[in-house]
C-alpha cells in the first residue's frame, strides 16, 4: 500500500475529500498492475479453504459435536472466514516498515492529507478490491462445499455494520502497533507476530466458541476478535442476532478508545523517528 499523508495527526484538516477518494481509486489501478500477485493470493485462499474443510472433517470423524458445535456449523463458519479473510488484513505494519527503510515517510509527512485518515481510506479501497477478488472462493464454497448463505436481511445488515466497525478497530490497533517500527531497523518480526495474533485471536484457525470458557471470554474481548470472529459468528449463526446490540457496543467502545490511542502513539513515535534510507 502506498498512501499519501500529512505532517502530523490533527495539524491539517482532513477536508480534501477528492484527494482521499483518489487514494482509494489508486487501489484498483495497483491491482491491475500487480495482477499476478493477486492471482497468487487467490490461489492461496482456495488452497487454504480446501485444507481447512478437510481438516475439520477429519476432526469430526469420531464425534458429532465439539464444544456444542456440529460439523455443519463449524464448516459454515470456516468457509465464511476464508471468504471474508481480507477483513483480517494486517499489512499496515509492513507498510510502515517499508516507508521507514526507504525514507518515504518524510515525503508522506509533507503532503496535505492526514496520514492516518489517508491510510484508512486507502485500506477500505483495498478491502473492497480484495473482497471482490474472493468471488472464485465464494463459488467453490457454494458449488463444492454446499455453503448456505443467511436469508435474513437483518443478519446481513448487522454483519455489514459489525464488519465495518471491526475492520476500523483492527486498523487503529494496527496503526498503533505499526508505530513500533519507528523504534527498530526491521519490522519483519513485528509483522509476523501481529499477523499470527490476528489469525489466532481473530478466530481464523479455530472458532473461539471451542475454547475453554475462561479463555474464550478473554479472547473475545480483544480487539483482534472484533475484526473477524464477531461479524462472522453473527453471519454464520454461531452468535444469535439477539446478542448483536451488546457486541456492537463493545466494538464501538474499542473503536473510540483505539482511535485516541493510535493518534497519541503516532505523535510520540514521530518525535523519536530517525528516517532510514534516502
Amino acid at each position: 500500500m502506498t498512501a499519501a499523508a500529512s505532517a502530523s495527526p490533527g495539524r491539517r484538516p482532513a477536508t480534501n475529500v477528492a484527494a482521499y477518494l483518489a487514494l482509494a481509486g489508486m487501489v484498483t489501478k495497483t491491482f491491475l498492475v500487480y495482477h499476478w500477485s493477486a492471482w497468487v493470493r487467490l490461489l492461496q485462499s482456495l488452497i487454504g479453504m480446501v485444507v481447512f474443510v478437510y481438516f475439520w472433517r477429519a476432526v469430526y470423524a469420531n464425534s458429532s459435536t465439539i464444544a456444542g458445535l456440529s460439523l455443519d456449523a463449524t464448516l459454515s463458519y470456516i468457509l465464511l472466514v476464508r471468504i471474508f479473510q481480507p477483513l483480517n488484513n494486517t499489512d499496515l505494519v509492513s507498510e510502515f516498515g517499508q516507508q521507514l527503510r526507504e525514507g518515504g515517510l518524510a515525503h508522506l509527512l509533507v503532503r496535505p492529507l492526514d496520514i492516518q485518515l489517508a491510510y484508512y481510506v486507502q485500506g477500505l479501497g483495498t478491502l473492497l478490491v480484495d473482497l471482490g477478488r474472493q468471488l472464485p472462493v465464494v463459488l467453490v464454497a457454494l458449488l463444492f462445499f454446499q455453503l448456505r448463505w443467511p436469508t435474513n436481511p437483518a443478519v446481513w445488515a448487522v454483519f455489514i455494520l459489525s464488519a465495518l466497525l471491526g475492520r476500523t478497530v483492527l486498523f487503529c490497533l494496527n496503526y498503533s502497533l505499526a508505530c513500533v517500527a519507528f523504534y527498530t531497523t526491521s519490522a519483519w518480526g513485528l509483522e509476523f507476530a501481529v499477523r499470527g495474533l490476528a489469525t489466532f485471536l481473530g478466530g481464523g484457525l479455530v472458532p473461539l466458541a471451542m475454547m475453554p470458557d475462561w479463555l474464550r471470554l478473554i479472547v473475545q474481548a480483544t480487539p483482534f476478535a472484533q475484526a473477524m470472529y464477531v461479524p462472522i459468528a453473527l453471519l454464520s449463526g454461531l452468535t444469535p442476532l439477539s446478542a448483536a446490540p451488546r457486541l456492537l457496543l463493545v466494538q464501538l467502545a474499542w473503536l473510540l478508545g483505539l482511535a485516541v490511542v493510535s493518534r497519541l502513539v503516532f505523535a510520540v513515535a514521530l518525535r523519536r523517528n530517525s528516517v532510514q534510507g534516502g
